[in-house]
């Protein structure tokens, strides 16, 4: 190559980077000021611009290949095409992610949880994105590809047999596919959205991550879950957020019979009611079921608005009336009773346990009085 050769080739590669400079600028602080957004634009190009520009410019410079004596100038001449469909399948690539970025930056301002439409366009437009990602890439590739003679002369005969092929890659692919297309289906049937409070596998956690293979749960104590996509559309899943955030906590008490039920309702009412976690819609108090233990299980009910909020006042009312019963009413507490039957006369048993709870009634006082008869037997022996 000649001299006035590498010079054009250098003016061009300036040229292209000088234009890409003032591309930038005006993005940032002419265009800026009236449109904020442009900020994304230079944010995600800032390195795929000007890679692209240079190699385009150098692309646009090149001599004909019958113009330079190298030996290896045709590989090089390949090398640059290559290069030049890199770089603008990386431009194309941010400018996308540019896109995008403007949508999620007014969507993120939103409600946050409570804003159900926000969070279902937030996993949309980012499944949308990795799905036109993966295409500009395959085509990118395709496009190398053919830049080869011998992968262009095998082109036709690929044609001639590409139901054979697409049906040996369905196959290969067939769990990538499965995935790809649950996604998308969880996506658009809004049947799961980033930030959705879900329960999968035992695990309650928040969506972090939706896509085109898996699904990232952030537990609530840090860990992260990793699900596959096609997980979610072929087995049954908790959504806490399906239709909004508003969400019941229950607490279940198992207590002895003798528990006063007015007043540990009047009790959990005045706790819930002065509550900061109590979203103020309702609440309850019940006795619900009859144990096979003896014990009877009550129920506490408060709504919350979210399922913070639910976690919160659950253990609130938990240790408050757990404290409550203690302090108050032990006699509620949980018990085990068990039931002795003598041939008749229970005076020596009555002597140990004087204060026996199963004895009621007419078996009490007939106790009671055995038990006096047989402590003047023993005075008088005495």
């Amino acid at each position: 190559m000649s001299a006035g050769q590498w010079i054009a080739i250098g003016v061009a590669v300036a040229i292209s980077l000088l234009l890409v400079f003032v591309i930038h600028w005006l993005l940032n602080h002419q265009l800026g000021r009236i449109w904020p957004q442009a900020r994304f634009v230079v944010a995600r190009s800032t390195f795929t611009a000007y890679a692209a520009g240079a190699v385009v410019g150098a692309n646009l410079a090149l001599p004909d290949r019958g113009e330079v004596e190298w030996s290896i100038y045709q590989t090089i001449d390949h090398l640059m095409v290559i290069l030049m469909i890199g770089s603008l399948t990386g431009l194309g690539i941010s400018l996308a992610y540019a896109a995008t970025d403007m949508i999620l930056a007014r969507l993120s301002t939103s409600n946050g949880d409570a804003d159900r439409r926000a969070r279902r366009l937030q996993t949309q437009v980012r499944l949308l994105r990795r799905v036109i990602t993966s295409i500009i890439v395959v085509l990118a590739i395709s496009a190398i590809l053919f830049t080869f003679d011998e992968v262009r002369a095998l082109g036709a005969g690929l044609l001639a047999s590409a139901g054979i092929i697409g049906i040996v890659a369905g196959v290969a692919a067939q769990s990538t596919l499965a995935n790809l297309f649950a996604g998308l289906q969880l996506a658009f049937s809004d049947a799961l959205r980033i930030g959705d409070v879900v329960v999968i596998e035992g695990e309650w956690g928040r969506v972090e991550e939706l896509s085109l293979v898996n699904v990232t749960v952030k537990i609530w104590d840090e860990r992260r879950l990793v699900v596959p996509v096609a997980n979610f559309t072929t087995m049954a899943f908790e959504n806490w957020t399906k239709q909004s955030t508003q969400i019941t906590a229950k607490v279940m008490l198992p207590l002895d019979w003798e528990v006063p039920i007015g007043a540990l309702r009047e009790e959990a009412g005045r706790l819930i009611t002065s509550s900061e976690y109590w979203d103020g819609r309702s609440w309850s108090c019940q006795v619900v079921d009859i144990l096979g233990d003896g014990l009877v299980q009550v129920r506490v009910v408060a709504t919350a608005a979210d399922s913070g909020d639910q976690w919160n006042i659950a253990c609130q009312m938990r240790e408050h009336l757990v404290g409550w019963l203690v302090e108050h009413y032990p006699e509620s507490l949980p018990r085990n009773r068990t039931e002795f039957v003598s041939g008749g006369d229970d005076a020596d048993y009555a002597a140990q346990f004087p204060a026996s709870a199963f004895r009621r009634g007419a078996s009490a006082r007939e106790a009671e009085k055995a038990l006096v008869e047989h402590r003047d037997k023993d005075s008088d022996e005495g």
